[in-house]
C-alpha cells in the first residue's frame, strides 16, 4: 500500500480531473512509482514516463503509479481555473442553476456513492431490482411509471458500478474480482429484470428526455439512453428476425442493395458469392437469452471508462482523441481484468468504436488483428459480423454483433442529444440521413443491414408513440 501522502492512484486522477495529462506535463508533476511485488518506491517525472509510453499507467503490469496529496490538489486547482466561473459553486451566495450540474459528467449523486462500502452498493442494486420486480407483476402496465423506474434504477446501478471499479483499481486482479463479485451478480439480476420491462415506448423522446433530465450528469444521461434503447432494439431485432418478412426481403434485394457495400469490406470475396448469410457468420438468427443479458450488461457499462472531465461528446471542450481512446481502454481493461462480468460484456465496451477498421475508429481489436496478421499473413476474414466470440477471436469476422449495434445507437444518441452544447441536436430524420451518408456510404463505419433495421425500429416506435 502507498503511504498517506500517496492519496490518489494516477489512473483515477487522469480519469476524474480535466486535462490531467496536459497539466502533469506542464507542471512537471512527479509520479510515485511502487513495484507491485517488492513494494520498492521511486519518484519519476510524469514527462519521462509519458515520453516512453503514452499510456504507461494502463499498460505496465509491474508498477503502480500514485500522486502525492499536494500534487493531486494542484491538478484539481488547475482544472478548476479552466472552468467557467459559474461552474465553480464555491461561494454560498452564488445562485445554483440546474444546467450547471449537467457539466459534471456523472452528476452530483455520484459523490456519496463513491464513499459507500461495497456491501451498501450491492444492497442498493438489489433494491433497484426489487423495485422492477414489483412492476413486472403489476397490472395494468403504466408505461410512464415503468420508464421512470427504469431510468432511475439504471442510473443508480451505473453509478455504483463505476464507484466499485474505481475502488479496486489498485488491487491485484484476483483481489479486485473477489471484491466486485457482489456488484457483478446483483447487476446481472438487475439487467434481467429491466429486460422484462422494456418496450418500444421507452423510445419516446419527450418522456425519455424528461426523465433522464433527473440525471444531472451528461455522461450518465447518455449511458441510460444507450442502455434502455439498446435493450429495446435487441428485443425488436429478435422479433424482426423470427416473425417478419423483412429479412427475406433483404435476401431478395441483396445483390442490388447491399452487395457493393459489403464487397468493399471483403474485397477478396467474389461479388457473386455474397449473400446475407455470408455477411452474418452462420446466417442471421435470433439472439439467445444468455447473449441477450450479457450484451445488455455491456450496453449498461459501456462507458465506465469515462469520468466527469471527459466531455468530448457532452460539453464544449475541444475534441481530444487521446482522451477519447483512453476511455475505451480504461473501461475495457477494468471490466476484463478487475471483474467477473461475462467476457461478451467486456468486448462490447472495448470494440464499440472499431468502425469496420476505418481510420477514425479505435479499439483493442485492431492490435489483436495486427498481431494475427503478422502470424498469419495469408489469412482473410470471410464474414462481417459474428454473434459468437470464437469467430471473433479466430478473426473469421470483422465485427462483433453487439458492438456493431452499440456503434449505431451510440452515434444516434450523440447527434440527437438535446443537452449537448457543441452543436444543435438533430431531429430523428436528420440523424438517420447523416448517418447513412457519412457513416455508411462515404465512410463505411456502421453496418448497413443493422442500420436499416435500426432505422425501421426508430421510425416505427416513434410513429406508435405519436398515435
Amino acid at each position: 500500500m502507498a503511504d498517506k501522502s500517496t492519496v490518489s492512484l494516477l489512473q483515477k486522477a487522469i480519469a476524474e480531473i480535466k486535462d490531467c495529462i496536459d497539466t502533469c506535463l506542464q507542471e512537471d508533476i512527479p509520479v510515485i512509482c511502487i513495484n507491485k511485488e517488492t513494494r520498492k518506491k521511486k519518484l519519476i517525472r510524469f514527462e519521462v514516463l509519458y515520453e516512453n509510453n503514452k499510456q504507461f499507467w494502463l499498460q505496465n503490469k509491474t508498477w503502480e503509479y500514485f500522486l502525492s496529496s499536494d500534487d493531486y490538489l494542484k491538478l484539481q486547482e488547475k482544472a478548476n481555473e479552466q472552468m467557467p466561473s459559474w461552474v465553480l459553486k464555491t461561494s454560498n451566495n452564488m445562485p445554483h442553476r440546474p444546467e450547471d450540474d449537467v457539466n459534471l459528467g456523472f452528476g452530483k449523486d455520484y459523490e456519496p456513492i463513491a464513499h459507500m462500502e461495497d456491501s451498501e452498493r450491492v444492497q442498493h442494486i438489489k433494491e433497484n431490482k426489487e423495485r422492477l420486480d414489483r412492476l413486472i407483476i403489476t397490472k395494468p402496465r403504466q408505461e410512464n411509471v415503468i420508464t421512470e423506474a427504469l431510468v432511475e434504477t439504471a442510473k443508480d446501478t451505473v453509478l455504483h458500478n463505476h464507484a466499485a471499479l474505481m475502488n479496486v483499481m489498485n488491487l491485484s486482479n484476483e483481489d479486485a474480482k473477489a471484491q466486485t463479485q457482489g456488484i457483478v451478480d446483483s447487476t446481472h439480476d438487475f439487467v434481467k429484470a429491466s429486460s422484462q420491462l422494456i418496450s418500444s415506448n421507452i423510445f419516446d423522446d419527450e418522456l425519455m428526455n424528461t426523465l433522464v433530465s433527473k440525471s444531472d450528469g451528461t455522461i450518465i444521461q447518455h449511458m441510460i439512453r444507450v442502455y434502455l434503447n439498446g435493450l429495446a432494439f435487441l428485443s425488436y431485432y429478435n422479433k424482426m428476425v423470427s416473425s417478419s418478412s423483412m429479412i427475406n426481403k433483404m435476401r431478395v434485394s441483396f445483390d442490388e442493395t447491399y452487395q457493393r457495400f459489403y464487397h468493399g469490406l471483403l474485397p477478396h470475396i467474389h461479388p457473386d458469392h455474397f449473400t446475407l448469410e455470408k455477411v452474418f457468420h452462420g446466417g442471421m438468427r435470433t439472439i439467445s437469452e444468455s447473449n441477450f443479458y450479457s450484451w445488455a450488461t455491456g450496453f449498461l457499462i459501456h462507458d465506465l471508462g469515462k469520468a466527469a472531465a471527459v466531455e468530448y461528446h457532452e460539453g464544449e471542450a475541444e475534441y481530444n482523441r487521446d482522451i477519447v481512446i483512453e476511455h475505451v481502454k480504461v473501461g475495457y481493461t477494468s471490466i476484463i481484468n478487475k471483474t467477473n462480468y461475462p467476457r461478451e460484456a467486456g468486448l462490447v465496451t472495448g470494440y464499440h468504436h472499431e468502425y469496420y477498421g476505418d481510420p477514425a475508429g479505435y479499439g483493442y481489436f485492431r492490435s489483436y488483428l495486427n498481431q494475427y496478421k503478422k502470424a498469419n499473413p495469408t489469412a482473410k476474414h470471410n464474414s462481417c459480423i459474428a454473434y459468437d466470440l470464437k469467430p471473433m477471436m479466430d478473426h473469421e469476422a470483422l465485427g462483433y454483433f453487439p458492438a456493431k449495434v452499440l456503434e449505431i445507437i451510440d452515434v444516434f444518441d450523440s447527434v440527437t442529444d438535446p443537452n449537448r452544447k457543441y452543436r444543435k441536436a438533430m431531429t430523428t430524420e436528420e440523424a438517420l440521413k447523416m448517418m447513412v451518408e457519412e457513416f455508411i456510404f462515404k465512410h463505411p463505419k456502421l453496418d448497413l443491414v443493422l442500420f436499416e433495421i435500426f432505422a425501421k425500429f426508430v421510425r416505427e416506435t416513434k410513429l406508435n408513440n405519436s398515435q
